[in-house]
């Protein structure tokens, strides 16, 4: 979870440096004074979208920095130890963004692309504002909750697979029937490459050989002069260097009666000796092997010659001619026996198709089985957020697709109705902007306040102004739905209800000023005392008063009580 925020030079922030609790954290504030922002950098953080327009005037770049405990966070974690990248049961981040738009990123001190910093900052947080809330309109969101809400995940990647498959399959059987459908031309042509490969019949290793004997024959001359300079220099021509070594040791030998200290420097020349005369030997064999065969070069420069003009032939290395033989094999072979590999594709894609629909019956079901669950739960809290008629439903219904689809062949749809009498219909259709606040809050809260998913899911919340819409003893109850959700996550809101404020375990003040013609945007924790100030100022205004301030004394009464 979130234990520190650092911001520099962002927007209207120069220097803000927050600690963050556990449990529900509220951030309350006038309309312009910055909350946004706060939401924007902790955005950046995780791999947001930047803009250079968000630096600070004057200012050549910002820096937004943050500290995460990983101790519920196993998902950071595992992501962390997969790239090296831990260090410890914390997590370090820190994202630059200068006035040239251009951005940095490190994690645990090392760089990191902003793709990666997105997959690392989605283990992390999880944050929901009123765009989120639109998002529930599409039907894959709706699918998506139903699944996150209880359908086991081995059962989605089931049907991933097999619907992996019979694309591959189909894939196949497409590459085949447009191979028969070639012109005769083609095939015939294709039949003339390989017959010329298998004339040249290139054997494994031959280029190889080739080229070193071609090396050998073409310089055999010098290698017989050349050799034979060696082998005199070395022993049997004059003043060879065998014969050097013996008119040194004839001289040592006639030293060690004087001193036998020299027996060792003996005994290296002597060894010297031999070893030259080894040498000699070795050459003169070579010596003995090498003639001048300029028929046998011809030979071999003929043989490499064809090869390296069929290699140019076929637009391919001399080394990758064998290569090449073997592909154009296969693909004639392929195309010969398409008609045979049509037939047994066609049973494969059968059998990969019957396991499609077995998975994805299973997937149906376990929707179906969870989808009742959803709904209960969701219009439960619906209903205590002051819509008591309320109904929400989860419709899973069949797709009709024409083929296999890696998420199976259900629409799942949400339906609500806000009123008796009315039957439930698409979400889209029916739901307000309020309504859609609440339904939204209320689905986050029946996913993650049962724990689902808790090893996947981020240890942090943040809820941007999700309440939007709701007043009164809603927002009361808002708040306490937000406050159990604190329990299980941390949890930090933005808020203009005092209702929903006064539930936080921990609340931030964010304020306006302007200090020499510059605006500065301040955030401070608050104490009890300031804290019944701000939900005084959030209840009736600026000019505060005795009965605003005990409304906001009774409502942190009764926060303290639940």
């Amino acid at each position: 979870m979130l234990r520190s925020l650092q911001i520099r030079n962002l927007a209207i922030i120069d220097a803000l440096e927050l600690e963050f609790a556990d449990g529900f954290s509220v951030l309350t504030g006038e309309t312009g004074a910055g909350k946004s922002i706060l939401i924007d950098a902790l955005g950046l953080l995780i791999g947001g979208r930047a803009e250079a327009t968000l630096v600070r005037a004057g200012a050549e770049r910002a820096e937004i920095s943050a500290e995460f405990e990983l101790t519920d966070s196993p998902a950071a974690r595992a992501w962390l130890e997969s790239r090296e990248l831990a260090d410890g049961d914390t997590c370090l981040i820190r994202r630059t963004l200068g006035a040239d738009g251009r951005t940095r990123a490190f994690v645990n001190g090392s760089p990191l692309n902003a793709g990666d910093l997105r997959g690392l900052g989605e283990r992390l947080v999880e944050i929901f504002g009123q765009g989120e809330s639109a998002q529930l309109l599409r039907m894959e969101a709706q699918r998506d909750a139903l699944d996150e809400f209880g359908v086991p995940a081995a059962q989605r990647q089931a049907v991933a697979a097999a619907a992996a498959t019979v694309a591959e399959v189909d894939a196949e059987i497409a590459r085949l029937s447009a191979a028969q459908s070639r012109d005769p031309a083609q095939l015939e042509y294709l039949r003339f490459q390989l017959q010329e490969l298998d004339a040249l019949a290139l054997s494994e290793g031959e280029l190889e050989t080739l080229d070193a004997e071609q090396r050998r024959l073409a310089n055999a001359g010098r290698l017989i002069e050349e050799g034979a300079a060696v082998q005199s220099a070395l022993y049997g021509g004059d003043a060879s260097a065998y014969d050097q070594l013996g008119s040194v040791l004839g001289l040592l030998r006639g030293l060690l009666p004087l001193h036998e200290d020299f027996a060792e420097v003996e005994n290296l020349v002597a060894t010297a000796q031999a070893q030259l005369r080894d040498a000699a030997d070795a050459v003169r064999r070579e010596l003995d092997h090498l003639e001048l065969d300029p028929e046998r070069l011809q030979t071999v420069e003929r043989r490499l010659g064809v090869i390296h003009d069929l290699a140019r032939k076929h637009r391919v290395r001399a080394a990758d001619l064998a290569a090449r033989h073997a592909e154009l094999r296969s693909e004639l072979g392929g195309l010969e026996n398409a008609g045979e590999q049509l037939a047994a594709l066609t049973a494969r894609r059968a059998n990969a198709l019957a396991a499609y629909r077995k998975a994805a019956g299973a997937l149906t079901r376990a929707r179906e089985q969870h989808s009742g669950q959803l709904a209960e739960a969701v219009t439960a809290r619906v209903r205590e957020l002051g819509m008591p008629n309320a109904r929400f439903v989860v419709a899973v219904e069949p797709a009709g697709r024409d083929t296999p689809n890696a998420h199976g062949d259900d629409l799942v749809r949400f339906d609500f109705s806000a009123n008796p009498g009315q039957p439930p219909r698409s979400l889209a259709k029916v739901a307000s902007g309020g309504e859609l606040s609440r339904v939204s809050l209320a689905l986050q809260v029946s996913l993650h306040g049962a724990g689902i998913s808790a090893g996947d899911a981020a240890a942090t919340m943040i809820f941007d102004e999700v309440d939007a819409g709701i007043g009164g003893a809603v927002a009361e109850i808002v708040g306490q739905q937000l406050r159990a959700l604190g329990a299980r996550r941390q949890v930090l809101c933005v808020t203009h209800l005092a209702q929903v404020a006064a539930q936080g375990r921990q609340h931030f003040s964010i304020a306006k000023e302007v200090v020499a013609g510059e605006t500065y945007t301040r955030v401070t924790p608050l104490n009890a005392d300031r804290r019944v100030i701000e939900l005084a100022r959030m209840l009736g205004g600026q000019h505060l008063s005795a009965a605003t301030q005990a409304l906001a004394k009774d409502l942190l009464k009764r926060a303290r009580a639940g």
